[in-house]
């Protein structure tokens, strides 16, 4: 997939497409059924798969996961092109026709545009999926609005799934996203403390994707193309009577001694362990962490 990150970096004009547009937050079922529908489109008619996506937040919300994850999984769907568009004061301000006729027509002549049932577009949200597919009549593409997916009753929102998440529900989660719970983040220097346990762990800074609850978590780590069975603590460290402000998040990844400082891994969260807890000694926090580690090798294989 070839991706471009802002409309004034696109080299060229593209030709015989079909776009899908969202900013697509988590990529849960709802988005890829939609992408989908569209990957499949472009297939049919013979025409480049384009993906434009938002960077920041239309709404100014927190984000599910990062734009780098998000693009990760948008590329994993068979998308040809991906397009972020900067969304700013002056794009904002940009009325619902001059979208389609300025950027959409003129930029990348599409032979359909797949929209969520629920998008708003231009200025002041004006435009909505039944107004591109007006346009789209005047020319010269088919605007095509996909009504929103519901799993078992439920919207499959990334609002909702991000509220799941901070609440503890996995499972539901999961069961929305239509992949386990994941964090894509990069491998910092910590403190070393698990190295001296025995337990080296990988620090991450998970650049501000919504992470689970406090707690020890089986999981499943994607390093280079290759799956891992780990352990993840997020948490204070309170055994150590840590003063770090801020949460952290280091997994232990079994059957792997590398060193990856600055590299990319995504821990994929499985099965929560235990809560977060301080213990008495080192001693008392290494023997737990060898329990968590049969515990989790345990949900991994079952």
């Amino acid at each position: 997939m070839k991706t471009t990150f802002g409309l004034s970096n696109l080299s060229r004009e593209l030709h015989n497409t079909v776009v899908v547009i969202g900013v697509f937050d988590g990529l849960h079922r709802g988005h890829r059924y939609l992408i989908n529908k569209a990957a499949a489109a472009a297939k049919k008619l013979h025409a480049s798969a384009v993906c434009i996506t938002f960077d920041p937040h239309p709404k100014g919300e927190p984000y599910l996961i990062s734009l780098k994850h998000r693009l990760r999984l948008i590329e994993a769907m068979g998308i040809d092109y991906c397009v972020v568009i900067t969304f700013n004061t002056r794009f904002a301000a940009m009325p619902a026709e001059s979208f389609v006729k300025d950027i959409l027509v003129k930029r990348f002549h599409p032979q359909a545009v797949f929209v969520g049932s629920q998008f708003r577009f231009g200025y002041r949200a004006q435009g909505d999926a039944a107004l591109l597919a007006s346009l789209g009549e005047d020319y010269g593409f088919k605007g095509v609005g996909i009504k929103e997916l519901h799993i078992s009753g439920q919207k499959a929102s990334s609002r909702h799934i991000r509220d799941l998440i901070r609440t503890g529900k996995l499972s539901q989660a999961k069961k929305l996203l239509g992949r386990d719970v994941s964090v894509l983040g990069t491998v910092i220097r910590g403190k070393q403390r698990g190295r001296i346990l025995g337990y080296p762990t990988a620090n991450i800074n998970p650049h501000h994707e919504v992470l689970p609850q406090e707690g020890v978590y089986a999981v499943k780590v994607m390093y280079k193309c290759k799956v891992y069975k780990g352990v993840c603590n997020i948490g204070y460290r309170p055994t150590f009577g840590s003063s770090d402000e801020n949460k952290t998040v280091e997994v232990h990844m079994c059957a792997f001694s590398k060193e990856i400082y600055g590299e990319d891994i995504e821990i994929n969260f499985i099965r929560k362990i235990r809560d977060e807890k301080k213990f008495s000694s080192s001693e008392a926090l290494r023997l737990q962490i060898k329990k968590d580690q049969q515990k989790a090798l345990q949900y991994l294989s079952s």
